[in-house]
């Protein structure tokens, strides 16, 4: 077997067998380092209020490094942009979330971009002056509400303010029937097109609003909605890792199939050999003197009557 795994051409399958490997097994270990998903931020940081402007920019997606940030934010809440997003759950009931838009003012030294025109069939700006004069506009979440009913019928905040919450990634939207008034899920591309402004990909769950320095309570049939920060465990992904186990093993394969193929060759070469000792020994009988039946006539003697000599 050494004989055979020793030849030229299993050298060089041995070296192809191993190159495969190292690929599979680095395959492996990239799959294994991906199973373990990035923490969340630590506390200590989330929960020092940032301004939005320094954390996120219109039209920007919101990432895991800023998710889940406390923010600070000055503007104006846009009249007629109050909705609901249902099927909410607050301390296992089952409610709706009270979102309205707010325009959010520049950072100072920022450039203006242009703003969406939301004309109203009047013809009258919908989304305030801040939205007018080129203000992204956020979905605020400002309350949790148990039953459902006509969103014009909760009080709505109005004129500017300064929102303190946690800064949360969009939802993805849902295809259903529209009902006035009220959202499937909160996704800040549907409220854009609803409401007809520039959004922040990301929304925030409100803790604190106030007017000139006071305080606005919430409204008595609304309850605050409370976010707290993210768990501070790193997930595992299961798949990952069965991903990098199946790697390893076509690595483990790959040697097995080498092995294979210098066995079955090992094998044929003893075939070969056994096949040509037989007929070796099958030419040598044939060709053997005791063989021929030649040499039986050639020893007979004859007898006289056989000599055809007469005796008298």
């Amino acid at each position: 077997m050494l004989k055979t795994a020793l030849k030229p051409r299993w050298i060089l399958m041995l070296i192809l067998a191993m190159a495969i490997a190292s690929v599979f097994v680095l395959l492996s270990q990239w799959q294994f380092t991906s199973s373990r998903e990035e923490p969340p931020p630590a506390p200590s940081t989330t929960e020092q209020v940032r301004p939005l402007t320094d954390v996120l920019q219109p039209l920007t997606p919101l990432y895991a490094t800023a998710a889940d940030q406390m923010v600070s934010l000055d503007g104006e809440f846009l009249p007629g942009t109050q909705v609901l997003v249902r099927n909410r759950l607050l301390e296992g009931d089952e409610g709706s979330w009270v979102v309205q838009g707010f325009a959010v003012t520049p950072a100072a030294g920022a450039s203006d971009a242009a703003a969406s025109p939301a004309e109203s069939a009047s013809g009258d700006t919908a989304s305030g002056d801040a939205a007018a004069a080129g203000a992204a506009v956020i979905p605020v979440v400002l309350g949790w509400v148990q039953e459902d009913g006509d969103a014009s019928a909760l009080p709505e905040q109005e004129g500017p303010a300064s929102v303190v919450g946690r800064l949360l990634p969009p939802e993805a939207p849902e295809v259903e029937r529209p009902v006035e008034g009220e959202v499937p899920t909160l996704s800040t591309a549907e409220l854009a097109n609803l409401w007809d402004v520039r959004t922040y990909s990301a929304f925030v769950v409100a803790s604190d609003v106030s007017v000139g320095g006071v305080a606005v309570p919430f409204a008595a049939d609304m309850a605050r909605v409370v976010v707290g920060p993210q768990p501070q465990e790193t997930p595992l992904n299961w798949l990952n890792i069965f991903y990098a186990i199946e790697w390893f093993v076509f690595a483990g394969f790959a040697f097995f199939l080498w092995w294979r193929l210098v066995a079955d060759d090992h094998r044929r070469m003893l075939e070969d050999a056994a096949d040509a000792a037989e007929e070796a020994r099958g030419a040598l009988t044939e060709g053997s003197p005791g063989g021929s039946s030649e040499s039986f006539d050639a020893t007979r003697t004859t007898t006289p009557h056989e000599s055809g000599a007469h005796r008298d």
